[in-house]
């Protein structure tokens, strides 16, 4: 009795008495039953279009891409920008107009950048509907037919060849020599033989379906027959776009805590102006006076540059990124790097370079090392550390022209770079024998085939016969280890042909397993001389064994180095790949995936031990291993939903369709985008231009250095923001009139706050940026730390401020013109110590005054331009009128200049005794 599923309510009436089988587990025969269908004559075109109006085209839904309505509206969804909006509102309501106009083009230009850095990053394609097919090879009433793969319904009868696409979900009913590449959908990075036998575990993953060929992956070897099971969004392609609609793309860990700082902003100014008007009205001002007070006291206490700055930190950091090949779609994206606490990565195409690459020969005793990497034609044999001419030894000759012969795939030299055209593995060998300057080409000429035995997953070997110059035939035989052992009854030694002896054999396999411990895929060579007049059957027995081959698909160059970066930075990488565990467990040791940053080791996991974990259980998995195998497109979205839930902030890379999900649930999701397929380069957030995993590296440093110029101009502006409210408030509460004027504080916010902060979002890259581990993922941005540094340095700031105003009082009086100038001088006061307060700010514990004090040119630019501007606050006639100013005397601005660098040497006093009392802690 056949293992059944639940039933499908959508399966069209026709096959209605077959429940949706797990179609594996059946045999050839029950597929054709269950969906009624002849393998031989196909469906009938009256069968097929009634099918088709009950089941639908065979399309895959388009990927929905951000509309630039969206785009737009995300730009107004800040708690901050919202606070805006309100203190605008208000303005205009109580006839401040100026200020709400002020207010409101801080906010449009705000949103005008971050729309158009996203609506210029955003790639809003169907990459779904790219991975269709156009057409099939179709039987249908017995005949031949090529179709619109759209056409195509469960039941049609599908011929698939080499170089061609599967147009469906089928089950394998005829094979010969099948081959599919499956890497874009499973991870696996060798080529798939396809057989018609049952696969007899109902659970088995993707890779292991052998008998199942897939929609949009590609015949590389043989051609074969298939009966279609699903079409369309039923397909595993189709179910990987419903787990993309489903997948997260929540808020990145800037948005998150951009928005915790947003709701403790609406805390502070309704707080703060509650008790402002209160106070303000039982001393006996009037209401609507101290009304007007409070809205000052908003604007002062909400940071209206904090959006344009933010949002131009990382619109800068986006364009840093790009510049080393690191596309950003997403501008809250570019900080999330800097916070990645877990990079997910897949092996093939990320790690590896996606080319099979011949590395070591095994000839009897002999150990042939073959240098150079992927399909470049460029490398050398070495024995024993001796470079050996390959042409001149007869043994390695005889190899390398045994494997390129008992080929069917072809070397393209034409273009750029070069190509393999047909089955990896097969190409690896024919740049093997390049590399010795011997072409398949050349080498066909002289020794013509003209016959061959395909290879099949029961055989598991290939063999092709060639006319030789003297008009006998050779056979050239490539396959597994053991079956072309059995068949052999000599070896090809360094001395010539001798017998195959037990002991020979015993070498043989032990050599074998060595290769196979290496993480590399062995094949056995081996010939066989025939008469003219030789029979088939000669062709099973009496070989000559020649020797093995071990091929990998190479790691890159630069992964080992940001492998080993990522460590030092903190960072822990997780291998997720569709290998078998024993491959995947060695890439992973190879690589240092078996340890985390601080050394704990982590295991492999196959596929297996993930079937039925509760949340817990997935969590302690995720926790525990640094290599995941076998892996299916569901269980990489779970790895990666396990993580974020254990606390982690998670990037994903990856190239295939079987990503896409994982990299749209992930913190960030990085896709490659030279092998990258489509559907992958839209899920990710970020694309990397040169599929260099160092790239990656790269643009997390980028993002550790946004996100400490955030921090940067954070401190800078709540400290500047919290002078700005001790001043007011202050002279408030002790009777003094106001020391600044509404737009005064608004003049400071948009102009003398906004330089500086914008010229901090510019800072250098410190040198131990990716020295030190990443931050907590759940420490807020604002710190109860960060609190106590700003509230005091604040503080600092308006009691410098206050100081001046009440000179100013004393000097000139407390009203009318006198009020005026002393007011300027604390207007300019404020204005020159959150200016000169730019050096503290840089560094939270370093001095100012080190060799980095004039690596940023920016901050200096802004510092000048704050000065003339308050120059000119002072002396331009229409600016005296707009801020209520009246020019200074050289000993006005000696007093305001003087106490303006006050806190800057404060601030360096306290950080320099900081400094000595954590040496004494460590030598202590």
């Amino acid at each position: 009795m056949s293992r059944r599923a639940e039933l499908d309510p959508d399966q069209p009436a026709s096959i209605t008495g077959a429940a949706a089988l797990v179609w594996h587990l059946q045999s050839a025969e029950q597929i054709a039953q269950a969906l009624a269908t002849d393998p031989a004559s196909g469906l009938t075109e009256i069968e097929a279009a009634k099918r088709r109006e009950q089941y639908g085209a065979n399309i895959l839904a388009a990927a929905k891409g951000r509309s630039l309505a969206a785009i737009l509206v995300d730009q107004f969804k800040s708690l901050i920008v919202a606070l805006l909006v309100a203190a605008t509102v208000l303005a205009f309501v109580l006839g401040e107009h100026i200020e709400g106009v002020a207010v409101l083009v801080v906010i449009l230009v705000n949103a005008a950048v971050g729309f158009l850095t996203e609506w210029k990053a955003e790639q809003a394609l169907s990459a779904l509907q790219r991975q269709s097919v156009p057409t099939a090879h179709v039987v249908r009433d017995g005949l031949q037919h090529e179709l619109p793969a759209a056409a195509l319904v469960p039941g049609d009868v599908v011929l698939i060849a080499a170089g061609s696409r599967v147009p469906a979900d089928g089950r394998v009913v005829e094979s010969v020599s099948l081959q599919v590449a499956e890497a874009a959908l499973t991870g696996e990075s060798l080529a798939v033989s396809k057989t018609v036998d049952s696969v007899a575990d109902a659970d088995a993953p993707l890779g292991d379906r052998r008998n199942m060929a897939y929609l949009g992956t590609a015949v590389t070897h043989g051609r074969g027959r298939m009966i279609v099971t699903t079409t369309g969004m039923r397909t595993e392609v189709g179910r990987i776009g419903s787990l993309l609609d489903a997948a997260g793309g929540g808020k990145t860990p800037l948005e998150r805590k951009l928005a915790q700082l947003g709701h403790a902003l609406i805390g502070v100014v309704l707080v703060l102006c509650a008790v402002i008007v209160l106070a303000g009205w039982l001393r006996g001002n009037g209401f609507l006076y101290m009304l007007e007070v409070g809205i000052s006291l908003a604007i002062a206490a909400v940071p209206e540059g904090l959006p344009a700055v933010a949002t131009m930190t990382l619109a800068l950091g986006m364009q840093r990124m790009a510049t080393i090949g690191a596309l950003v779609r997403r501008l809250p994206a570019v900080e999330t790097l800097g916070s990645t606490t877990v990079l997910c990565t897949d092996k093939t195409g990320t790690l590896t370079r996606d080319e099979m690459t011949v590395r070591a020969l095994q000839l009897g005793p002999r150990r042939i090392e073959v240098s150079g990497t992927g399909y470049a034609t460029v490398g050398e044999f070495t024995e024993g550390g001796h470079i050996i001419d390959a042409r001149a030894d007869p043994q390695l000759a005889l190899a390398l022209r045994a494997g390129a012969l008992c080929s069917d795939a072809t070397l393209d030299l034409s273009g750029a770079a070069p190509a393999v055209l047909g089955d990896p593995t097969e190409g690896a060998l024919l740049v093997a024998a390049a590399k010795a300057g011997m072409s398949k080409h050349e080498l066909a000429r002289e020794l013509p085939r003209i016959s061959e035995l395909p290879f099949s997953s029961e055989a598991k070997r290939m063999v092709t016969i060639h006319r030789g110059p003297d008009g006998t035939a050779i056979a050239h035989i490539k396959g597994a280890p053991a079956v072309v052992l059995d068949a052999s009854i000599a070896v090809f030694a360094a001395d010539g042909v001798r017998p195959m002896t037990p002991e020979l054999r015993r070498q043989v396999l032990a050599d074998n397993l060595a290769l196979a411990g290496q993480a590399l895929r062995v094949l056995a060579l081996a010939y066989k001389e025939l008469p003219g007049d030789y029979r088939a059957e000669e062709l099973t027995g009496g070989l000559v064994f020649v020797g093995l081959v071990g091929m990998i698909d190479p790691l890159r160059d630069e992964a080992k180095v940001a492998i080993e970066t990522c460590r030092r930075a903190g960072i822990r990488m997780v291998m997720i790949t569709g290998d078998q565990e024993a491959t995947a467990a060695e890439i992973g040791r190879q690589l240092g995936l078996d340890r985390d940053p601080q050394g704990r080791p982590l295991r492999t996991v196959h596929d297996r031990e993930l079937q039925g974990l509760d949340a817990k259980g997935w969590q302690a998995i995720a926790a525990e291993a640094g290599v995941f195998a076998r892996v299916s497109p569901e269980h990489k979205l779970r790895i990666v939903e396990a993580l974020q839930a254990g606390g982690e902030v998670v990037a994903m890379t990856g190239d295939g369709v079987n990503d896409a999900p994982a990299l749209k649930q992930a913190d960030i999701g990085v896709a490659m985008g030279i092998k990258g397929t489509q559907v992958a380069k839209e899920a990710a957030a970020m694309v990397i231009t040169d599929d260099n995993l160092g790239t990656i590296i790269g643009a997390v440093e980028q993002g550790r250095v946004v996100y400490a110029n955030i921090l940067r101009f954070v401190h800078y502006l709540f400290s500047c923001n919290l002078a700005e409210i001790l001043v007011v408030f202050t002279a408030l509460m002790i009777g003094w009139p106001l020391p600044l004027a509404a737009l005064q504080i608004l003049w400071l916010n948009m102009i003398t706050d906004v330089f500086p902060a914008m010229a901090l979002a510019l800072e250098p890259s410190n040198p131990d940026a990716m020295r030190r581990p990443p931050r907590d993922p759940r420490e807020p941005l604002v710190t109860p730390r960060f609190v106590g540094l700003i509230a005091w340095q604040g503080a600092l700031l308006a009691g410098v401020t206050l100081l001046v105003f009440a000179l100013g009082m004393r000097w000139y009086g407390a009203a009318g013109p006198g009020l005026r100038h002393a007011s300027t001088m604390g207007f300019m006061t404020l204005a020159l110590v959150q200016v000169f307060h730019t050096f503290n700010a840089r560094s939270q514990h370093g001095s100012a005054f080190t060799a980095r004090l004039l690596t940023n040119g920016w901050l200096w630019a802004a510092i000048a331009t704050c000065l003339l501007l308050q120059v000119a606050a002072v002396y331009v006639p229409i600016l005296q009128a707009v801020l209520h100013t009246t020019p200074l005397t050289v000993a006005d601005w000696g007093v305001v200049l003087g106490l303006s660098l006050a806190p800057v040497g404060v601030v360096e006093l306290v950080k320099l005794g900081q400094r000595a009392r954590s040496r004494r802690l460590r030598s202590s």
